[in-house]
């Protein structure tokens, strides 16, 4: 009978190198999808960025770049720092000024990013770390 948490260190981590920059993916796909890169980059120019559409595109498609080859395993470490850089960016940005919590006790806080920058430096320290011989 298996026992929690069913995977080894090795697949939670795998997992993670997945599910960490589909989010971000996630992110550019619906804001390419939806329209709203127009929107984003007035704000991006609200805050002192020039050119915030061209701004926004570069940050939507490093998401979708990076993600993609972190999903692959290429350059996991490599690309999990622009993703951070982009996350970190949004706390100082866009979340820090909404508070902590993203939902139920908050509205666009900052605790999802900081789980997303855990997650990237998780992943990233786990680079070429983890083989079957050692995640038990």
């Amino acid at each position: 009978m298996l026992r929690y948490p069913f995977v080894t260190l090795h697949q939670a981590i795998v997992v993670l190198r997945i599910v960490t920059p589909l989010l971000f993916m996630a992110h550019a796909a619906v804001r390419i999808v939806n329209g709203s890169i127009p929107q984003f980059g007035s704000f991006m120019e609200s805050v002192g960025f020039p050119n915030g559409v061209m701004v926004v595109w570069c940050i939507s498609i490093t998401e979708l770049v990076a993600g993609a080859l972190m999903i692959a395993g290429i350059g996991v470490r490599w690309m999990a720092a622009p993703l951070f850089a982009i996350a970190a960016g949004g706390i100082v940005l866009i979340h820090r000024n909404l508070g902590w919590f993203v939902g139920e006790h908050g509205t666009g806080g900052s605790e999802y990013s900081v789980a997303l920058l855990v997650m990237l430096l998780v992943v990233a320290a786990s680079d070429g770390k983890t083989t079957t011989a050692t995640a038990t």
